[in-house]
Formats: C-alpha cells, sequence, structure tokens
C-alpha cells in the first residue's frame, strides 16, 4: 500500500458490511483457439486446480487431453473442499496441474496421491509480489508477507506457465508432442496479442491507482503501469477493519479516484461500502479465478479484453 495511506492520521468510521462469497467458477469450454472437440475421449486424463490452469491446459492439450477441473461451478477457488472421488481422481489422472499454497486442499491431496504426477504452475514463472498489511504498524494478519498468486492476470506469465505444461504434456505422450507444441505457438500468439493490447489501452490513464475488493491484481498492475490499492488482502474473504476501510477511502477522495472495482465471485458488498463512503462508481474487474454466468466473457481472452474496457472506462483512459 502506499506511503501517503499508511501515515494518513485522520480516521473515519465506516461499517463493515458482512462478507457473503457469492461463488460460482466454471467448468466452461475453451476458446477455440485449438482443436478442442472430443476432449472426453482423449488418451491423457488432467486434472486442473482452478479456471485459468484447466484453460491452459485445454489449449495446450487440445483433442487429445481430457480436461477437468477440480473447482467446480459455485465453489470459490481459494475455499475449495475436496470429497474422497475428487480426491480419488487426483490419484487416477495422468497428471494435475495446480498452484502450490493457492489451495489449501488441492495441496493435500496432491501430496498424498499424485507425488509423481504433478504439475506445479509456481515452478515455471515468478512469483515475487508479496502482500503487506494496508497500514504501517497495523497488526499483521495471517496473510501478511504471502506471496501474491494471482500470476495469469498477466498474460505473459501464463504464457511462461503453458509453455512448461506443453512440454510436461509432450513427456508424458510422446506420440502427441508436436501437437502440444502447434498448440502452444497458437496459444502464445494469442496472450501476446492480449498483452498488447492491455499494453497500448492501459498506456495513457488519468489515474493509474487501481483500487479493488482484494489484492489479486499485483502483477496485472505491474505489467501494465498501474498501481494497485488492494481493500482485501490475496484472499477475498479477509474481512478489512474499518481502519482500513477508512484508509482506503481517504485515499480514494486525496487523489480523486473514480472507480472502486468488484468480482464476480464474492460480494460487492465491500466495494459499495467505499464507493458510498466517497461518491466514486463501482465497476466488475473480474480476476478469472472462475467463469460464471456474469462474467463479462466465455473464455479467459473474451473476460481480459472486457477488464479492459471496464478499466479504461473507470480509470478513465484515452
Amino acid at each position: 500500500m502506499l506511503e501517503g495511506m499508511r501515515r494518513r492520521s485522520v480516521r473515519r468510521t465506516i461499517a463493515v458490511p458482512a462478507m457473503c462469497l457469492l461463488a460460482a467458477c466454471g467448468n466452461g469450454n475453451a476458446s477455440g483457439e485449438v482443436d478442442t472437440d472430443g476432449a472426453t475421449d482423449a488418451g491423457l486424463s488432467v486434472r486442473a486446480a482452478f479456471y485459468p490452469l484447466q484453460w491452459i491446459a485445454e489449449q495446450v492439450g487440445g483433442s487429445v487431453v481430457s480436461v477437468q477441473s477440480l473447482t467446480p461451478p459455485g465453489a470459490e477457488p481459494h475455499d475449495l473442499e475436496l470429497g474422497p472421488q475428487d480426491v480419488a481422481a487426483i490419484g487416477e489422472a495422468d497428471l494435475v496441474v495446480f498452484l502450490a499454497e493457492f489451495q489449501p486442499a488441492v495441496d493435500e491431496a496432491v501430496e498424498q496421491e499424485a507425488a509423481d504426477t504433478f504439475f506445479d504452475a509456481a515452478e515455471h514463472t515468478e512469483l515475487d509480489l508479496t502482500y503487506t498489511p494496508i497500514e504501517e504498524g497495523a497488526e499483521e494478519t495471517e496473510e501478511a508477507g504471502s506471496t501474491d498468486p494471482h500470476f495469469w492476470l498477466d498474460p505473459l506469465r501464463l504464457a511462461e506457465v503453458a509453455d512448461a505444461l506443453a512440454a510436461r504434456l509432450g513427456q508424458l505422450d510422446s506420440d502427441n508432442a508436436g501437437t502440444f507444441t502447434a498448440n502452444m505457438e497458437t496459444l502464445r500468439t494469442a496472450l501476446e496479442e492480449l498483452d498488447t493490447e492491455l499494453k497500448q489501452g492501459l498506456a495513457a490513464c488519468e489515474s493509474t491507482d487501481l483500487v479493488t475488493s482484494h489484492n489479486a491484481f499485483g502483477y496485472f498492475a505491474e505489467a501494465y503501469g498501474l498501481t494497485q490499492v488492494g481493500i482485501t488482502g490475496v484472499t477475498p474473504e479477509e474481512e478489512p477493519s474499518t481502519e482500513d476501510l477508512a484508509e482506503v477511502a481517504d485515499f480514494v477522495e486525496e487523489n480523486d479516484v473514480r472507480t472502486i472495482y468488484y468480482e464476480t465471485l464474492v460480494s460487492p458488498a465491500i466495494a459499495d461500502t467505499v464507493a458510498a463512503e466517497t461518491g466514486a462508481q463501482t465497476a466488475l474487474l473480474d480476476p478469472l479465478e472462475g467463469l460464471t454466468d456474469e462474467s463479462a466473457g466465455s473464455d479467459y481472452l473474451e473476460v481480459m479484453r472486457s477488464n479492459l474496457d471496464s478499466i479504461r472506462a473507470g480509470q478513465p483512459c484515452i
């Protein structure tokens, strides 16, 4: 958080709304950049922990890999719990694609059932951002100092993981290694084009302060010249204190922030509270932890472009 917020001594009282997780995480189809028809008849079986990992596995694997998400519709991935059948499926999969320390239940199941068949996304891109408390000297929360896991909101970091996944699939199925490589080349082109659009679209914004309901957009902000100001920590269920809310409200007013961004998978109550206190508007900014009927797009690329439109309008950008 910015130093100006940490030093702020003037306090206001803001009621903390009850957090109500409206979770929904999709097992949707891939975007169509590569052939994914007939995936249920595929040779390799892949279990992906949550949507962005599911999506790249589908894109790279195409029709020769069957991909299923461990995070079902109606579940917020941070809070995922696995039943016995889910754990058994992890043990039976040819490959389990997950992100270590993001979903504790998946970590435990992988350790127990997939010690030789896992692919940890964290090993294939740099996770170099950490979460710190909103206010200097504030009592540290359980999350303070924890690594920000949301690398997939930087398309080029996601491409790094997808590259490594294509190589791993090629090792498991050498007959189709060429297919995985070709699919990865198509995917990389799509992600690089998206990165270019984001850089161009966010190059000239009146405000570069991105106030979000939780600290999910650090890598996105770093990649595109923005500064994230998260109301809660790296997991959305961490409730902010009244002091935290007051700090953010002060920052919003003093820096003429016009928009507070909320998400699809959690209640907008926190964003609404800060907006009502400051006169700012609210807008949807999707962290892409899962697709829902409320998602502004049917796949990763469409939702990221919708995020671009939302930020361009909310900052605003020319």
